[in-house]
């Protein structure tokens, strides 16, 4: 009985450990998105990370190496929630799409940015971007599905092209940021631009 109880104190103390580090792991990708925001990349440091986690140096060390493999972790956490959110827009049906990519920009907009302005500084980050427009390509694809299908060639990738462009995130800066639409003029925007496109003629 003894031995029993033994051995469920130790797994408790395993999964106690286990959901420590875990939280500890989140702790720090959350600190370091925040950082991102905040500092120019250059200036977000392991030191600055680990403060902010309330970790130390080592802790952020031992879990991810070096600023690099942080920062690629930081965004593999970031790419995953992206596309869970992306994918569910619903297929061919135009306000439902550009719901989606609004809701979308709303909330990761400006971190969107942010990496464009730093795609240069770091190969990392220049992956993450590259990563990105695959991801935003991929989904034009998949949502514009019955609006491109039967073109071939040249007009099909003339036609997936435009709606990448009208859904980019520097569509929605122009006129969410610089023009200074509303949420609902911005999606009132998108579907005029969209809609000479997705109309069958």
């Amino acid at each position: 009985m003894k031995s029993e109880g033994g051995q469920g104190g130790r797994g408790y103390v395993m999964r106690e450990r286990a959901r420590s580090t875990a939280e500890t792991g989140e702790r720090i990708l959350d600190a370091t998105a925040a950082l991102f925001l905040e500092v120019p990349y250059p200036q977000l440091t392991l030191a600055s990370v680990a403060a902010r986690a309330g970790v130390t140096v080592q802790t952020v060390i031992r879990r991810f190496g070096d600023k690099e493999g942080l920062v690629a972790a930081a965004a593999a956490r970031g790419t995953d929630a992206v596309r869970a959110q992306r994918m569910t827009a619903p297929i061919g049906d135009l306000p439902g799409i550009v719901d989606n990519v609004v809701e979308h920009y709303e909330t990761t907009g400006d971190v969107a940015l942010r990496l464009l302005a730093e795609e240069e500084s770091s190969p990392t980050i220049g992956d993450i971007t590259a990563r990105a427009r695959a991801l935003h390509r991929e989904w034009c694809a998949h949502v514009f599905a019955p609006q491109l299908s039967g073109l071939t060639g040249v007009e099909h990738d003339r036609r997936l092209a435009q709606f990448v462009a009208v859904c980019d995130v520097y569509t929605w800066k122009l006129l969410r940021r610089d023009a200074g639409l509303s949420r609902r003029q911005l999606t009132t925007a998108l579907l005029e631009l969209l809609e000479p496109f997705t109309t069958e003629r």
